[in-house]
């Protein structure tokens, strides 16, 4: 039986690498220098290239259940995804910072339905999460509005770390948090003045804050 994901790894070196061999001899030499960290659900119908029509070393990508960001104060242990938002900060200086979550989340309905006893760190994941639930019956518009919940809610988180909140305080960093409503194809970005998620094709940027500012007040409205 054919190995399906062995050839695709061959046709990567014999058909698109020789193609590209340049800008990747490119960024041995001068080294990476991507401008966004892309904080993103591992959901596999997600895909960040697609969305943001860029390429390699463009992007700082991590990835986690849930696209969340977690304490920086450790109180949940040593995490990956910690690590590498201090390194996409203070070591690439990058200069935006998308946290990306979609429609149709298995961590949000798995944070209301729960998970098998034996996924201990699922469980306790998970737990980062439970702030943005709502105490209401799952339908698929409560779910949605939970989502977008915890995508402003891992926004706020990010400010807790000492090194983005020095750098967004300096215009340096901004932070986005983005809604991929997989059905639709289109990304709503969230815009702290309006404090909604805004269609992408019709907004002005491409999402702002919040900042733990007098400007957001909590309550997240929706696009019609």
């Amino acid at each position: 039986m054919p190995d399906e994901l062995l050839e695709r790894l061959r046709k990567f070196r014999t058909e698109y690498f020789p193609a590209h061999r340049q800008e990747f001899a490119s960024l041995i030499e001068q080294g990476q220098s991507p401008k966004t960290l892309f904080l993103g659900c591992s959901d596999s119908r997600i895909v960040p290239y697609l969305l943001t029509g860029t390429g390699p070393g463009d992007l700082f990508i991590l990835r986690n259940v849930g696209a969340i960001v977690p304490p920086y104060d450790g109180s949940y242990g040593i995490h990956g995804t910690a690590a590498g938002i201090e390194f996409a900060v203070m070591q690439l200086k990058v200069s935006r910072i998308v946290v990306c979550g979609h429609s149709h989340c298995g961590a949000v309905r798995s944070a209301y339905e729960g998970v098998p006893k034996e996924a201990i760190n699922l469980t306790a994941w998970l737990d980062l999460i439970k702030e943005a639930l709502l105490p209401v019956r799952q339908t698929p518009e409560a779910l949605r509005r939970v989502e977008q919940r915890s995508i402003v809610l891992q926004l706020e988180r990010l400010m807790d770390y000492p090194m983005v909140r020095a750098q967004v305080e300096k215009k340096e960093l901004t932070l986005h948090g983005w809604y991929y409503v997989i059905e639709d194809g289109e990304v709503q970005v969230f815009d702290v003045t309006a404090g909604k998620f805004i269609p992408a094709h019709s907004a002005n940027n491409c999402g702002t804050g919040p900042y733990l500012d007098d400007q957001f007040d909590g309550e997240i409205k929706h696009a019609k």
